[in-house]
């Protein structure tokens, strides 16, 4: 992948699974990712992910989780996933410190580019949660597009959160590569 004197982005591996899972819990989850701007805590109480579904998505066949890492720490991450005719871009979190400062942008460029250039993808996809405005605003001047596809939040399934409404749905957001 790429490198800088202290910053790394590499493809994650299993030994990488407890610190992206505290990555993104710290990222969207409780009082601590209310120090960035891309949380969900006032959505959403309970957990973003766990070891299960983080293990899956490092060890899947056609997925990769990328990580940015800085002076030997996790900082971000995201999972790309190869799916039919498009990627899925999905499991995006930069922690909250270092969020506003480009950080994420670049690694989209990166996940972007790993899916164009590894698997042939002419189209990256991904679902943001749709009472998420000013995120997909941050898409939207990324290239992506909505779609108005929605797909309703998996309401009783704690393993995606403790809904604090019942009006979540994730709508799918486009972006052709290339």
């Amino acid at each position: 992948m790429t490198s800088t004197t202290h910053r790394t982005v590499r493809i994650a591996g299993l030994a990488d699974v407890d610190a992206l899972v505290d990555l993104v819990e710290s990222a969207y989850r409780g009082e601590s990712s209310r120090a960035g701007w891309t949380h969900e805590a006032d959505l959403l109480d309970g957990q973003r992910t766990d070891r299960d579904m983080v293990t899956a998505a490092v060890t899947g066949p056609d997925s990769s989780v990328l990580v940015v890492e800085e002076e030997a720490r996790l900082v971000a991450c995201c999972q790309v996933e190869r799916r039919d005719d498009h990627a899925y871009f999905g499991m995006f979190a930069v922690a909250p410190s270092r969020q506003g400062g480009g950080l994420g942008r670049e690694l989209l460029d990166v996940a972007e580019r790993h899916a164009e250039q590894e698997w042939g993808a002419g189209e990256m996809r991904m679902t943001v949660i749709t009472q998420r405005d000013e995120l997909i605003a941050w898409y939207e001047r990324r290239g992506y597009v909505r779609t108005g596809e929605l797909t309703p939040f998996p309401y009783g399934d704690e393993r995606f959160g403790l809904p604090r409404r019942r009006d979540l749905a994730f709508e799918t957001l486009v972006k052709k590569l290339g």
